[in-house]
């Protein structure tokens, strides 16, 4: 495969699929890809002889690690404002997805971050594997949950999404799955013929999501399950310095590792990403967070925090951030509200009206048609 090409398009039979292609960046996505993306799509749709699509990614790594965080970097270091361009036409690409009226099937295999959950777990069908890590890991370099991920973690059985939002941690197959964050397993090995059977000539009766179904198996037990007393205990408090505090006093021992961890994210970033999880649960839909989220983003780009955390995790690697504020207690709720007030008049909007498929945490008609 071509890193030329940064999206590979290609239609076989009723199918069209859509393979993100730079392998080498772990399919990060650009704002060129995302384009392609969008006008894939757009095609797709009008094109009658398309009846599904499926999103994979190029190597064996996984689907996508998010969008070109050092490009961000870079941007936000310059004051610039292609990331704001990029973000506008990501989240309409999420939105895109989630109302998409044809079964769109996303392969999340691998590495499924950030941006990479955005094109995927909108889906109507989402796939995971053995190797699946899915995770929004945007408090570690001081940023938020974005591209829709506030509203899927929002509507995760009791505080799961709380725990992974605040804690950035990765979620596996069966723990997705509990999450919400993908419907089906599917051996790593079986995705080749998974792959040529979604292109073959539709059959009577049989839809997308039952070609799927017959590929799919339980996938291997995780961790979340278990662990639900003391995150629902724990992530249902009111604010960050009283969840920290419960993990702390909690008797189990992960609960108190959790703790220690959420210490080493960026106080801002977690205060905020709190209130955006707990705003999206408000939020009658996917287009409204995304909205939200936008406020939230441009926000965060102009915090220092945003630099500081990709040159201490990504760039740098010293995986020692110098936060500003640098403690919980110093955060001042007025800062937090600042997030999610309108954008000043010099800024755009998102501005996305309503779906008809935004009523839900996710859109997609999964299994309409084959």
């Amino acid at each position: 495969m071509n890193d030329d090409q940064p999206v590979l398009v290609e239609t076989r039979g009723t199918c069209m699929y859509l393979t993100l292609n730079r392998p080498r960046a772990l399919n990060a996505l650009s704002h060129t890809m995302v384009r392609l993306l969008d006008e894939a799509l757009a095609r797709a749709e009008r094109d009658e002889a398309i009846h599904s699509v499926l999103l994979s990614g190029a190597g064996d790594r996984g689907l996508c690690a998010g969008g070109d965080i050092r490009a961000l970097h870079d941007d936000a270091r310059a004051s610039g404002g292609a990331s704001l361009d990029f973000w506008r036409d990501e989240y309409r690409l999420n939105a895109r997805i989630a109302r998409f009226p044809k079964p769109y099937v996303a392969l999340m295999d691998g590495i499924v971050m950030g941006g990479g959950v955005g094109v995927s777990a909108h889906a109507g069908i989402r796939v995971v594997t053995e190797r699946s890590r899915v995770a929004m890991p945007e408090t570690a370099i001081g940023f938020v949950p974005d591209v829709g991920g506030t509203r899927l973690l929002a509507a995760a059985p009791g505080e799961l999404g709380t725990h992974l939002a605040l804690t950035g941690r990765s979620a596996g197959a069966a723990d997705a799955v509990l999450c919400g964050l993908a419907d089906h397993h599917v051996p790593a090995r079986l995705l080749p013929a998974l792959t040529e059977a979604l292109g073959e000539p539709p059959r009577p009766g049989r839809s997308v999501a039952d070609v799927v179904q017959q590929f799919a198996t339980r996938p291997p037990a995780g961790d979340l399950a278990a662990q639900r007393g003391w995150i629902d205990a724990c992530y249902a408090a009111d604010s960050v310095e009283e969840i920290v505090r419960k993990l702390r006093e909690s008797s189990v021992p992960a609960a108190r590792a959790a703790a220690d961890e959420l210490l080493t994210k960026s106080p801002l970033a977690l205060k905020v990403t709190l209130a955006a999880v707990r705003g999206a649960a408000r939020l009658d839909s996917l287009e409204a967070v995304l909205d939200q989220e936008f406020r939230v983003s441009s926000r965060a780009f102009e915090h220092p925090d945003f630099v500081e955390g990709i040159r201490a995790r990504i760039i740098d690697k010293d995986n020692a951030p110098q936060w500003k504020p640098g403690t919980l207690a110093e955060v001042d709720d007025q800062e937090v509200a600042r997030f999610f007030a309108p954008l000043s008049p010099g800024q755009q909007e998102l501005g996305l009206a309503p779906g008809p498929a935004a009523t839900s945490a996710r859109g997609g008609q999964e299994g309409v048609g084959s």
